[in-house]
């Protein structure tokens, strides 16, 4: 029997490395970060235990590369979903699906996400991983679609807005409602309440979301936008 080839071991490598984040990411969800064992983890993958250690330094780099994976996929899905965003709004239209896939994920996935954030404020930080480079790149392809005319300023900014707006529809005991936060980063990129997906939305919320972006134009410094195409920030 001939031995396998570097790039049959190679899509080995990346079908097992696969399976332990999406093992994560699902016994997090169900059980907490502090419950999940990195040896539940393994199990879950049908992987030998020390195989994480192999791929990961540690359960922390684990678990944010899972949610950093889980977070790209389903940016990615939202982006990619027809039909096609064209046209002069489409940069819109892109932009306003990226801030719904994220908001989205804060809601469907609360434990996932509430632990997720929570380990980024400790003393370890933000983890750079491959996953969290592709997050990023598609981010700040939105934003590049959006018109901004400097990504690499509006799209940290843009990033901070969103985990500002994650923390805060996910604070225990005094969460923000969905439609008002989604309606605040709609007025502030200039998006219209219907582009995206649009929740549920709680009584006057459009209204006030109209109200905002009209407040947020008439504070914008003049100049900046010069009828080019729209940019980001206030």
């Amino acid at each position: 029997m001939s031995p396998r080839s570097a790039s049959v071991n190679e899509e080995l490598r990346r079908r097992s490395r696969e399976r332990l984040l999406q093992a994560t990411v699902e016994l997090v969800a169900e059980h907490g970060y502090e419950s999940t064992t990195l040896g539940a983890i393994a199990d879950r993958a049908g992987s030998a235990r020390g195989l994480i250690s192999y791929y990961f330094p540690g359960k922390r780099q684990l678990f944010q590369s899972a949610v950093h994976r889980l977070m790209h996929l389903t940016l990615t899905e939202a982006l990619e979903r027809g039909p096609t965003p064209e046209g002069p709004d489409s940069g819109r239209e892109v932009l306003a699906r990226a801030i719904d896939a994220v908001l989205g994920l804060a809601c469907s996935q609360p434990v996932l996400m509430r632990a997720h954030m929570a380990g980024i404020l400790q003393q370890e930080g933000f983890v750079r991983c491959d996953e969290q480079q592709r997050l990023a790149a598609v981010l700040r392809g939105a934003v590049v679609r959006y018109g901004s005319p400097d990504p690499d300023t509006d799209y940290p900014l843009l990033r901070a807005n969103l985990m500002g707006a994650v923390v805060a529809l996910l604070l225990p005991g005094a969460p923000m409602p969905l439609g008002r936060l989604r309606g605040e980063l709609f007025a502030r990129y200039g998006l219209a309440w219907q582009q995206g997906t649009p929740p549920e939305a709680e009584e006057g919320t459009e209204v006030s979301h109209t109200a905002r972006t009209r407040q947020l134009a008439r504070l914008r410094p003049r100049g900046r936008d010069t009828g080019a195409g729209p940019h980001c920030g206030p």
